[in-house]
């Protein structure tokens, strides 16, 4: 559960919907209105801190990071992911590597 936490929140840091600074709802209040318990979105927030996604301040509260590429960092690990999944899609197929390649040039052509 607390994947799809942090999952949820990151699509709103990708989007734009949450910039640099923006607070994030209280460990309760995320608790209280996703139904899961308090120890879950802690973890979800951990772990976002750990990959610098948010800023947890003492007192204050946790905030999207100030970092001026986290928007870009996770687009980029998005993309990373989405590729990786093709490759293996590819692989799974009996695909060679150059014929994965073949199909993502002629992709690009094309769009």
């Amino acid at each position: 559960m607390y994947l799809q936490i942090m999952e949820q929140i990151k699509q709103k840091v990708r989007a734009g919907d949450w910039p640099a600074g923006h607070p994030l709802p209280s460990i309760r209040e995320l608790s209280v209105s996703t139904q899961v318990s308090v120890i879950t979105v802690k973890r979800a927030y951990t772990e976002l801190e750990l990959e610098g996604v948010i800023v947890t301040q003492a007192g204050r509260g946790s905030f999207v990071a100030d970092v001026v590429d986290v928007q870009k960092s996770l687009l980029e690990a998005e993309l990373a992911k989405q590729i990786t999944g093709v490759i293996n899609t590819g692989h799974a197929l009996g695909l060679s590597d150059n014929q994965i390649l073949a199909l993502i040039k002629k992709a690009l052509i094309g769009s």
